[in-house]
């Protein structure tokens, strides 16, 4: 599959603005960590003019308009203290379990136009805009196939996930994402730049902000 950048970025964002388009292609935020390592809530964390769940928003806003946070640690104060509001807000009780109760969570309040969905992290502060505007735009040409980051050889997100995998997803258990789901069924990959600084300790955070 080809991917051309530049000009097809407009015609992504005019897809956004449909309404059709809405419904088939929403994007999950993923954002229910206890944020353990870092000590304090990640969502919180001052970024640019808002903080780190703003920022995550607004990335995700590049994949589609309709973008579901799905929450868990820290709710509802996160909630209260995001300026950049998404569609909806997912509060998951099992976010303890992991990520693959956070995705799966998320799934589950994917409406039945939906013709996939896209997956992105609150703790990838770097991915560009433009690369993910890249990846909006991919996954809409084949939209029943899977599509994700590039993370070192392997598919990680942020990541298209098209409905038929949906069923093996809402299987997985544990501190797991869909990567495993994502190689199997041999994803199309994408090169985005700064998928891999994520953020999970202080000293992340410090060498993102200030590096």
């Amino acid at each position: 599959m080809t991917c051309v950048r530049g000009s097809e970025e407009t015609q992504v964002q005019m897809h956004t603005i449909a309404g059709s388009d809405y419904h088939a292609f929403p994007v999950l935020l993923l954002a229910a960590g206890a944020s353990r390592r870092m000590g304090r809530p990640k969502a919180l964390l001052k970024f640019n003019d808002g903080t780190l769940m703003d920022h995550a928003v607004s990335q995700a806003k590049q994949l589609g308009a309709n973008v579901t946070v799905v929450s868990g640690s820290g709710y509802p104060l996160v909630r209260y203290r995001c300026r950049n509001q998404p569609s909806a807000w997912c509060y998951t009780p099992d976010w303890v379990f992991g990520m693959a109760a956070s995705l799966k969570s998320g799934l589950q309040t994917m409406g039945p136009r939906a013709k996939g969905v896209f997956v992105t992290l609150l703790d990838q502060p770097l991915v560009s805009e433009s690369d993910l505007r890249s990846l909006a735009f991919c996954a809409r040409q084949e939209v029943s196939e899977p599509i994700a980051a590039d993370i070192y050889g392997n598919p990680g997100a942020p990541a298209y996930i098209p409905r038929r995998l949906w069923k093996e997803i809402m299987m997985l258990e544990g501190d797991r994402g869909a990567a495993r789901i994502l190689t199997r069924h041999q994803a199309k990959t994408l090169a985005i730049k700064g998928v891999e600084s994520d953020v999970d300790t202080p000293e992340d955070w410090k060498r993102i902000r200030y590096d």
